[in-house]
């Protein structure tokens, strides 16, 4: 079997893809693929470099059983594109600015990480920072739904 890596992308790194990396850890831990899926998240802003996630969504994650407390924000470096097989962007203005990043040697898959989830009223998870908690509890149901989906296309590729 090969190995498999997912970035998970935002603009801040503090909301959305911190919450994809971990929910989608869970979700790789839980199917027993650990250790072969690589996952990490990032955001295309430099804004909140080595801070934790936001704590709106760190507490909203916990009510789920999801443990953000490890992660800090980080900035996508052009080394990414050379790192990770799966390059998954939050909205579409996030995705703009990888594909004008993307080297023309990139053969992974960049797009939205909402393309991976089925039966979905949204193509883009949105951001939450300036709304209230019911807005963190949707960006976790629209990740897990697409998490699943993207696992499942995972196994796939590896089994």
């Amino acid at each position: 079997m090969s190995q498999v890596s997912v970035l998970f992308v935002c603009l801040g790194n503090i909301c959305r893809s911190p919450t994809a990396h971990g929910v989608f850890m869970h979700q790789v831990a839980k199917a027993g693929l650990g250790d072969l899926v690589t996952i990490d998240s990032a955001g295309t802003s430099d804004w909140h470099i080595g801070k934790s996630p936001d704590h709106r969504t760190t507490a909203c994650a916990l009510n789920r059983g999801y443990d953000l407390s490890i992660l800090s924000a980080r900035q996508v470096i052009p080394a990414d594109f050379k790192r990770f097989d799966y390059i998954l962007a939050m909205d579409n203005e996030n995705l703009a600015h990888l594909q004008r990043m993307r080297p023309n040697t990139y053969a992974g898959t960049l797009g939205l990480f909402l393309d991976f989830a089925e039966d979905s009223d949204y193509r883009e998870v949105p951001d939450p920072y300036y709304g209230g908690a019911q807005g963190f509890e949707l960006v976790l149901d629209l990740i897990e739904s697409a998490g699943q989906g993207l696992l499942q296309r995972i196994q796939a590729q590896l089994l």
